[in-house]
This record gives C-alpha cells, structure tokens and sequence, in this order.
C-alpha cells in the first residue's frame, strides 16, 4: 500500500484527486497508475485502469488471475467492472467512499456471483492515511 500512496502523492502533486494503484504477481509490482483525468482530458484515466493496463501489457494477457490490486481509494462503478474483467484474485483499498464506492461501501460488484467468480476485497487499510489525503486535496482545492 505503501507504493500506491506514493502514487497518489504525485496525483495530488499533479492537481488529481489522489487517489494511487499497483498491480501484484508474485510479490513484484507488475502495474502502476495514478488519477489522470485532468491531464489526459479522459474520465478513464482512473489509477485503478491505468494500472490494471500497465500490468495487462506486463504479463502481456488481459487475464490478470492471480494478481492483486492495491488502491488508496475504494473503487468506483467503472474501476470495479475492469477489476472483475480482468479476473483479479483481490483487492485491497484504503479509504471507503460512501458515495460511489462498488466494492463493498454503495455496492459490492466484485463480490457478485452473477458477474463472474467474487475476487476477493479487503477495505480499510491505511484507512487513515489515505482518506486524510483526500480530504487535504478537496479543501485545498475548494481554499483557492
């Protein structure tokens, strides 16, 4: 987790919500991202996908089985349908998000069975750190 909140202090750094991601096989970190939207002018350009990419072009498939997703943020609609794509074996976040969180917080897409196989999720880690990040970012943001 430690490296995705790296991840998410550059997107903050950058002027995105921070919010960071990597990709794990076999304890080696196979996938990076962190929030681009703004940057790259998409509404794509989550941490999650970027990474869930970048490690999709490492193992060179789209199958990610038995791979492991850590985020800073509990993913949104959109994240946890890639997440389920790519047949994740877990995931890990930091902070839940009551409003769009699908990974256990509005909804728990990746524990649905009619969806696929349920990846396993754990919330909660490094809850603190990462949800003080945020809320820095948005008072930050609304301060200026």
């Amino acid at each position: 987790m430690a490296e995705a909140i790296r991840l998410a202090e550059k997107a903050y750094d950058l002027g995105e919500i921070p919010v960071g991601a990597i990709v794990i096989h076999r304890n080696k970190i196979i996938g990076r991202g962190y929030n681009q939207r703004e940057s790259l002018k998409d509404p794509t350009a989550h941490a999650e996908i970027i990474a869930l990419s970048a490690a999709a072009n490492t193992m060179n498939d789209w199958r990610l089985n038995d791979c492991i997703l850590y985020v800073t943020k509990e993913p949104c609609s959109m994240c946890a349908g890639a997440i389920i794509n790519a047949r994740l074996k877990m995931v890990v976040f930091g902070c839940y998000d009551e409003k769009m969180g699908c990974c256990g917080s509005l909804y728990q897409l990746c524990g649905d069975r009619r969806l696929g196989p349920a990846i396993a999720v754990k919330g909660g880690v490094e809850e603190q750190r990462c949800a003080l990040l945020i809320q820095d970012f948005f008072q930050s943001h609304r301060e200026s």
